[in-house]
This record gives C-alpha cells, sequence and structure tokens, in this order.
C-alpha cells in the first residue's frame, strides 16, 4: 500500500512545481513560500484533527521531536532554495538538479539507516545521476541567457542537498509517530522559518501588493504540496527511504509534462534520454 502513496506523493509534487511557477511571475520567492508554507499548514493540521490523531503529541519523545524539528528545518531550506531556484530558472533545469537528491539519499540511508546497498542500487544511483547531468544539459537558444546569471543553479544543488536531508531526518524522526501528526509538526517548524526569513529581508510589505490570481496559483500550490506531503510521509513510514523516496521523486514526468502544456518549455534530445534514464534508473530501484 505504501507505493500507492509513494505514487501520490509524486503526482501531486510534480503539480506543485507549475502552481509555484505560475505563482511567482511577480511575487518574490520567499513571500510566495510563507504563504503557500500558511495554507500546507492549515492543510495538515486538518487532517490531523480529522483522523484524530493529536492525542498523540503528549506520546512524543525528546529525541523524535528533535529529528521532527530538524527535519523541518532542511525542509524550509529547501523550499526556500527551490522557489529561488524555480523563480530565477526553467522548470526543466531546477526540477532535475533538485530530484538528483535521490543519490544523496541512498547514500545517507546506506550510512544512517542501514538499509544496505546491492549491484541493482548501484546502477539504478548511476542511471539517475547520468541521466540528470544530460537533463541539465544547456539549450544552445538559452546558453547566453544562462551565461550571463547563474544564481539559480546555486539554489537548485542547495535544494538538493536540503531535500535529502529532509529525507532522512524525517525517516528517523516519524518512528513511532502518526505520518499526519508529523507532517503537520514540520509543517509547524516550516512555517516558523519561513515566516522570519520574509521579516529578516523586510518583504513582509510585499504581501499586500500580490495579484489575486498569483494568490490564487501559489495557494493552489500549497494544496498540492499539503497532498504530496500526506502521501510522502505516510509511504515513508511504512516503506523503505531508499525506494520510496525515488518514486517520490518520479514528479519530474508530471513536471514536464505540465512546462510543456504551460509554459511551453521543450527537451532537447539529450535531456530526453536523461528523463528516460532517470525513469528506467527510478522504476528499477523500486522493483528491487
Amino acid at each position: 500500500m505504501w507505493i500507492v502513496y509513494a505514487i501520490g506523493s509524486s503526482f501531486f509534487a510534480g503539480i506543485t512545481a507549475i502552481l509555484a511557477k505560475c505563482g511567482i511571475q511577480k511575487t518574490d520567492s520567499d513571500v510566495a513560500t510563507a504563504i503557500r508554507t500558511f495554507v500546507v499548514l492549515l492543510f495538515s493540521w486538518l487532517m490531523v484533527l480529522i483522523t484524530g490523531t493529536w492525542t498523540g503529541i503528549t506520546q512524543i519523545s525528546a529525541k523524535t521531536l528533535l529529528f521532527l524539528i530538524l527535519s523541518g528545518l532542511a525542509t524550509g531550506a529547501s523550499w526556500i532554495c527551490y522557489f529561488h531556484a524555480l523563480q530565477k530558472g526553467d522548470i526543466n533545469k531546477v526540477v532535475p538538479i533538485d530530484k538528483s537528491s535521490t543519490i544523496l539519499t541512498i547514500l545517507l540511508a546506506l550510512l544512517f539507516l542501514h538499509e544496505g546497498l546491492t549491484w541493482g542500487k548501484v546502477v539504478s544511483t548511476i542511471l539517475i545521476g547520468v541521466g540528470t547531468m544530460l537533463m541539465i544539459s544547456r539549450k544552445e537558444n538559452v546558453a547566453k541567457k544562462e551565461e550571463q546569471g547563474n544564481s539559480w543553479l546555486i539554489y537548485a544543488v542547495l535544494s538538493a542537498v536540503f531535500a535529502s536531508l529532509t529525507a532522512i531526518l524525517g525517516k528517523i524522526g516519524i518512528n513511532g509517530v502518526n505520518s499526519n501528526l508529523g507532517t503537520a509538526i514540520r509543517t509547524t517548524v516550516v512555517l516558523i522559518m519561513a515566516w522570519l526569513m520574509v521579516f529578516v529581508t523586510g518583504k513582509q510589505h510585499e504581501v499586500r501588493k500580490i495579484e489575486k490570481k498569483e494568490l490564487g496559483f501559489i495557494g493552489l500550490s500549497g494544496l498540492a504540496t499539503g497532498a504530496s506531503w500526506l502521501c510522502y510521509y505516510k509511504a515513508l513510514q511504512n516503506g523503505p527511504a531508499s525506494v520510496v523516496v525515488p518514486i517520490d521523486k518520479l514528479s519530474i514526468l508530471v513536471t514536464i509534462a505540465f512546462s510543456w502544456i504551460v509554459f511551453h518549455e521543450t527537451l532537447t534530445k539529450k535531456a530526453a534520454v536523461g528523463v528516460t534514464m532517470i525513469t528506467v534508473g527510478t522504476i528499477l530501484l523500486a522493483l528491487i
């Protein structure tokens, strides 16, 4: 059953990137992140109330709470970097780098969760890694533009690193904790972090300047994120992190499809081969 949740997480995560891109055309990425996190917070705590799992708060150990908080901080950092990258770069370039966190997650799962490393995982990791490199190869018609500003690349890489830490810390932090409750606690941490970033940078006044259309897309991206999170941590609670995470990363297929429909972003032949390699590697990893 955890595979179904992992696939659901992948779908909603793929939609999130598109909705978010639509919502940050003019809106500052930090402000957008803070607003959508508030939507996710409402969504996650609503699920806690519906499922009646809020009573489990008193049973959470100090160690588990610590890892949930650390996971939330890693998530917040990943989101902030991710949306900075999305605002500055093309979706088809930012998303593959963010999804490359799969490789680091597998290595961290080996070191800290002792999930083991087989030849199948090695082959899958190589396919995903090479595929990612092909995906981020530049298109000739945007090469000059990228040479003028590659700050999005730094943010995308940092997003991938923090996303990997999120998965490992989250796996440790949800032991003995209902996935809905764990998600709600983590989201609370992310919300505090996101709004602190807004106030520290003095961007709180920009909230009133957001266009209604973009605000709507930001809200929808928050709902999609909430659905993705709930599915993701439900899958992570019952399945191995080294398999759940790669399936979740297949959201790249959903993102690429919608980026073509909405933003008319096309893939080069190398990028198409890269997508295929990432997909094959991920599926192989899930079947091991």
